[in-house]
């Protein structure tokens, strides 16, 4: 079946912060902003949303570029949730992508598919269920 990413959250100390850790011992914080009732200990779900596609972006692009031993020195993705508001439907997420190194038009372009191809993109884009009950 695979290897099955666990994530527990659980409510903090502080209003609306939450502690947040996995089955491979990591722990991170969530949190709302003073505006919003929280104490702005750590990023707040929609940035915590945003940095998975980031990581993810940063890493397989990495790895494939590794994998062609291309020139590629650096990434830097920048993210931004709804930026021009929210629309009637859906939701809009840009992702601004700068490739550091001495890539050919040719290499650079098939980054930008392979960038459109990274894990949680495909799942940002298709479907998704969530089966949610109490325990």
């Amino acid at each position: 079946m695979g290897n099955i990413s666990t994530v527990t959250a659980r409510n903090g100390a502080a209003p609306w912060s939450v502690q947040l850790g996995d089955d491979l011992g990591h722990a991170w914080l969530g949190d709302e902003p003073v505006d919003k009732g929280g104490a702005d200990l750590a990023p707040d779900p929609t940035r915590l949303l945003l940095s998975a596609l980031g990581a993810c972006t940063v890493i397989t692009l990495q790895m494939y570029a590794a994998r062609k031993q291309w020139p590629l020195i650096g990434v830097e993705v920048e993210l931004q949730f709804n930026p021009a508001g929210k629309p009637k439907s859906g939701t809009d997420i840009t992702r601004r992508i700068v490739l550091q190194g001495e890539l050919d038009d040719e290499q650079r372009a098939r980054l930008l598919q392979i960038a459109n191809a990274c894990p949680i993109h495909n799942v940002l884009v298709g479907e998704v269920r969530i089966d949610t009950s109490l325990a």
